[in-house]
């Protein structure tokens, strides 16, 4: 038996809203809705989700900055914009913040779950195998995305377990900016390199009280990732 995916809706229309929610959850989406963004990116920092789907124009804080919080907090998550405009400058920038689809209203509910439907059939990967990669005092699951050692359990992003999957299955070797960002994002540009940044001081928190797990910066060149007997 399949799981329900978990859809975060945001919309400012409460009847659309309602609309939305009650509709998707016929087709065995668990929906939950909030009608303002700041609302929307506390549950999202709590809870887990498999897609957002959020409106363009909504009091103090729009679709597009809720956006721009999320990705901020996951790169990955699948995005589908609701908007009442058609203008080209906003699908671009949907687009630009890592939207998957873009819908116009008025538009078909059904239309949508089949969009929606094929977002998270194209972004679900299928693993056979357990992947378990154990180093230090760790182990990675790469299946269920958890850091854990004797006892702890640390819950990573998707970009966050692949950028350290590379590390661990490279131990004391240079790793280039450029092959990291290739192999994660498939990607090497500034922006994208950015982000690299940010997923490397958070994963060197993860080590900061274990002195024998170290990612050393390598200027102008790369990462190194070593692990101290």
């Amino acid at each position: 038996m399949s799981t329900k995916k978990n859809i975060l809706l945001v919309e400012d229309d409460e009847s659309m809203g309602f609309l939305l929610k009650d509709s998707l959850e016929n087709y065995q989406y668990n929906v939950t809705h909030f009608s303002d963004g700041k609302s929307a990116l506390e549950a999202f920092k709590k809870d887990q989700f498999d897609l957002c789907l959020l409106d363009v124009m909504m009091p103090n804080m729009d679709g597009f900055t809720l956006a721009s919080e999320i990705r901020n907090i996951d790169t990955d998550i699948p995005m589908v914009f609701l908007t009442a405009k058609a203008m080209k400058e906003d699908r671009i920038k949907g687009f630009k913040l890592g939207a998957d689809d873009y819908v116009t209203k008025p538009f078909s509910v059904e239309e949508l779950a089949l969009r929606i439907k094929a977002i998270l059939k194209r972004g679900k990967s299928v693993q056979t195998t357990k992947q378990l990669i154990p180093f230090a005092n760790y182990v990675l699951d790469l299946d269920n995305l958890i850091l854990s050692t004797d006892t702890s359990k640390t819950q990573l992003t998707r970009k966050e377990a692949d950028i350290l999957k590379l590390f661990v299955t490279n131990p004391n070797t240079l790793l280039k900016r450029e092959y990291i960002l290739n192999n994660v994002w498939k990607d090497d540009s500034y922006f994208v390199g950015r982000s690299l940044d940010v997923f490397i001081s958070k994963l060197r928190k993860l080590f900061r009280e274990d002195p024998t797990v170290v990612i050393l910066n390598i200027h102008g060149s790369g990462y190194k990732f070593q692990v101290k007997d």
